[in-house]
């Protein structure tokens, strides 16, 4: 499948999960949102769980860009710059918030999707354990690795908050925080 046939599928799967969760999810509602043939979808996806484990390969493949070092920016830049990515306007949108929720909820319940979200788990806390040292120098592993543990903590509570409601004045406070968890 051409790249851009498959991203448009991928898109189209998270705005579907977004908007319609789980059960929203068929081949043809996919096939509809993405404007692509249903042939097409059943030629490369076997079925809907292989549809979802693709879009939370995609997911993964986002979060780890949130966490790659920007050209030029020293490196306390370089992790403010990472911090702010997760808060930006994209990922606190609703129907972004939903798809992640519904991608989240699926991993207790299926091994194979469990194993997907924790790899891109590792994925992105290695990223910022990485962009932490890099600021923060006289760390430890184990201590840049549990700042950024606390960090990722944080930075889910604001995605589930905001959910609920986008408080733009604590989002930046806890960016702050993060920053010092790193930092200090």
């Amino acid at each position: 499948m051409s790249a851009d046939k498959r991203s448009l599928i991928l898109e189209g799967v998270m705005r579907v999960l977004g908007r319609e969760g789980m059960a929203g999810v068929t081949m043809r509602a996919v096939a509809a949102e993405a404007g692509v043939a249903l042939g097409l979808m059943n030629y490369h996806f076997e079925d809907k769980d292989s549809l979802i484990a693709a879009a939370l390969e995609r997911i993964g493949e986002t979060d780890a860009e949130l966490v790659a070092p920007e050209p030029g920016l020293d490196p306390i830049e370089q992790l403010r710059h990472a911090l702010e990515r997760v808060a930006a306007p994209e990922f606190l949108d609703l129907g972004y918030l939903s798809m992640r929720l519904q991608l989240w909820s699926v991993a207790p319940t299926s091994p194979a999707m469990g194993d997907i979200n924790r790899r891109a788990q590792r994925r992105y806390r290695a990223g910022l354990v990485d962009l932490i040292q890099a600021a923060n120098p006289g760390l430890d592993d184990e201590d840049a690795m549990r700042r950024a543990a606390d960090i990722l903590i944080i930075q889910n509570g604001v995605w589930l908050t905001s959910a609920l409601i986008v408080d733009d004045a604590a989002i930046g406070r806890s960016i702050e925080r993060c920053l010092e968890i790193a930092l200090s």
